[in-house]
């Protein structure tokens, strides 16, 4: 019988946590490169470390397999979760982990007395599809800018 485990993470975590988000992104579609083990560790840490972070995990048979690293941010309508970066091992993703994973997490802010989730993705990803599928909708006035020199 599997054993599931839904676990807070801390920097104690952050290598495994780090292995986690390697297996999911390096790959296909999203063919991050995340070999610079230094840069990941770094990048794990800063998204995982802010001042209101809950950082959310998910292991089966003790193996971690299922990360969420996520901000607790306070706006005039109400406390939300922002959720910098949600990532299943590549061996477990399209077996139903992702979406038992944001079931628990929402459970989880739902007793903290947290409103909502807000993220950010691709729309040409798998990603896109996967929270639609899972709830989640459009921002219609939002928008995403960036300025590179």
């Amino acid at each position: 019988m599997t054993k599931e485990e839904f676990v807070i993470l801390d920097k104690s975590d952050l290598k495994e946590m780090a292995q986690v988000f390697k297996s999911a992104f390096y790959g296909e579609p999203w063919n991050d490169d995340w070999s610079d083990e230094d840069q990941l560790l770094k990048y794990v840490s800063e998204k995982s470390g802010g001042f209101h972070a809950i950082n959310y995990g998910l292991r089966i048979d003790g193996k971690l397999v299922a990360i969420s690293m996520g901000q607790i941010t306070h706006w005039w309508e109400g406390t939300n979760y922002v959720l910098d970066e949600l990532a299943v091992s590549s061996d477990c993703q399209g077996s139903g982990i992702g979406t038992r994973f944001i079931q628990m997490i929402e459970e989880d802010l739902k007793k903290r007395g947290i409103k909502g989730i807000f993220l950010q993705t691709d729309s040409d990803k798998p990603a896109y599809k996967f929270y639609q599928k899972n709830g989640f909708n459009d921002v219609a006035k939002h928008v995403s800018l960036f300025k590179g020199f």
